[in-house]
């Protein structure tokens, strides 16, 4: 298999600038792949899928009559970034989760962006995600998002955008870890002379942030990651993330509050919990306080937080800053904060509850991309150009029930990588989700998780809607990469 016939289309391709010519980062890896001899490159292929499947990288499809768990699927040609872009990139994402902590602060305090009109105070208070009884809260060291995955794409003019933020519970960053465990074993010398950066220490970075977070004077924090359970859809990633940092997997039963403490069940008794890593949504974290139905979360759980004895990642509330109508005003949120012009731009947004916006959306539905406000994983959504009459005149029905609800994009061209469909290549759409952690600093995972829409012409990429993923290199300068030897990294081989 080469690349011999490979075809970029009319996209921008991450990996070849036209047909038959590599980009520049591109090339060390494309030579070591067609170098390899026949049928080595569907081997490899083979070798990664059977690594994966022996790792149990899977996931959860909710709805699934033939059982629920299926294994992601995975393209063994990565994606490559180079240290210049990446470098951007980083800089744009601690701008933004910046000044989003800043906005998520200042809504359950002061205020002061609605008083000033930069965002709509109706906006805010009809959000779904807006929780009225964190009003007056005050987070572990002032931080209400400490993790964050938010969606890259880049479009045919070669422009980076941001998608969309993630601020609940991302998931995905497990997939990260193992696909590159799994590239290492397969490239290794290529791996070694392109100067990979690495993303094994991801666990520790993350333990060494939630610790931060411990109430003052607890020495030792005892940190649990809650999960809502087996079923969930993120389960895998809940059991190895813990097994990772080396902290206890608890679900709600697993954990009491006494005497305004959080305390967990062991064999050897009652023992305090300082911080929780929690992959439980707001609604179902203590029925006291959300959802007096919910089975999942702690009852008296949020009167241990507000008294500030146990902490929680990422703060209840947060989710209102994940809101897809909130994303359209985050440029305003940028500057009214921190005074500077965003770095990496958002995709132009319709906001429907906008009159203007609205009779646009409605006239050009068959062009644009239409989301609900608290959808993810790909449901509640329309790719106007791919849908049937039907779906557009569905969906005009609900915009027009709720237009607060609902935002319009451009349909984008999404970038493409070559990804191996059978016995060629042939490119597939994909996006980018990195990861952000916000402890006493703010640290971007480098590369992240690439997903890749593996249905032909296909815009959707998650796992759920039929996507894969893709391991993430970007590339280090000399200093970087330096450094990063000096603090664990990989050694760098001669160039081959």
């Amino acid at each position: 298999m080469t690349f011999s016939g490979y075809e970029t289309g009319e996209f921008f391709d991450e990996l070849f600038a036209e047909a038959g010519r590599p980009r520049p980062l591109g090339r060390t890896l494309v030579a070591a792949m067609e170098g390899l001899p026949p049928g080595e490159i569907e081997a490899r292929q083979a070798a990664a899928e059977r690594a994966l499947l022996q790792m149990g990288i899977t996931f959860n499809v909710y709805g699934e009559q033939a059982g629920t768990e299926k294994i992601f699927p995975f393209d063994i040609v990565p994606r490559i970034v180079s240290s210049t872009e990446w470098s951007r990139l980083e800089k744009g994402l601690k701008q933004r989760i910046e000044a989003l902590n800043l906005f998520i602060n200042d809504l359950y305090h002061e205020q002061r962006i609605l008083k000033a009109g930069v965002v709509p105070r109706e906006l805010i208070l009809s959000a779904k995600s807006y929780r009225q009884q964190c009003v007056g809260w005050k987070p572990p060291r002032g931080i209400w998002c400490h993790l964050t995955g938010t969606d890259l794409v880049r479009h045919s003019d070669g422009q980076i955008y941001v998608l969309e933020d993630n601020l609940r519970c991302p998931s995905g960053v497990s997939y990260v870890i193992q696909n590159r465990h799994v590239m290492k074993n397969l490239f290794p010398q290529t791996f070694a002379a392109l100067k990979v950066r690495p993303v094994q220490n991801y666990p520790i970075k993350l333990r060494d942030m939630l610790e931060y977070l411990a109430p003052d004077g607890v020495v030792n924090p005892r940190v649990v990651l809650l999960t809502p359970g087996i079923y969930n859809s993120a389960y895998f990633e809940h059991s190895f993330l813990a097994q990772q940092m080396g902290i206890e997997l608890v679900e709600g039963r697993d954990l009491v509050v006494e005497d305004g403490q959080v305390l967990m069940r062991t064999t050897k008794g009652f023992e305090r919990v300082d911080v929780i890593y929690r992959r439980i949504d707001d609604d179902f974290l203590d029925p006291q306080c959300f959802r007096a139905d919910s089975m999942l979360g702690v009852p008296g759980l949020m009167e241990a937080y507000k008294a500030g004895n146990v902490a929680l990642a990422n703060a209840p509330g947060t989710g209102v800053a994940d809101d897809k109508v909130v994303y359209a005003y985050v440029p305003r949120i940028v500057k009214f904060y921190l005074g500077e012009d965003i770095i990496v731009p958002n995709v132009p947004t319709y906001i429907c509850s906008e009159p203007s916006d609205l009779t646009y959306v409605l006239e050009n539905l068959d062009k644009l991309v239409v989301k609900a406000a608290n959808e993810s994983g790909g449901y509640g959504m329309l790719v106007g150009p791919h849908a049937t009459r039907e779906q557009q005149a569905d969906f005009a029905d609900r915009i027009r029930a709720n237009p607060r609800n609902y935002i319009a994009q451009p349909t984008l061209a999404l970038s493409r990588v070559p990804t191996i469909c059978g016995d060629h290549f042939e490119g597939r759409h994909v996006d980018l989700r990195p990861y952000i952690l916000y402890g006493r600093e703010i640290f971007v995972l480098p590369g992240g998780l690439t997903r890749v829409a593996l249905k032909k012409g296909s815009l959707v990429v998650n796992s759920s809607q039929g996507g894969g993923s893709k391991d993430t290199w970007v590339l280090a300068d000399s200093a970087t990469h330096e450094a990063e030897r000096g603090s664990g990294g990989p050694a760098a081989a001669p160039a081959s």
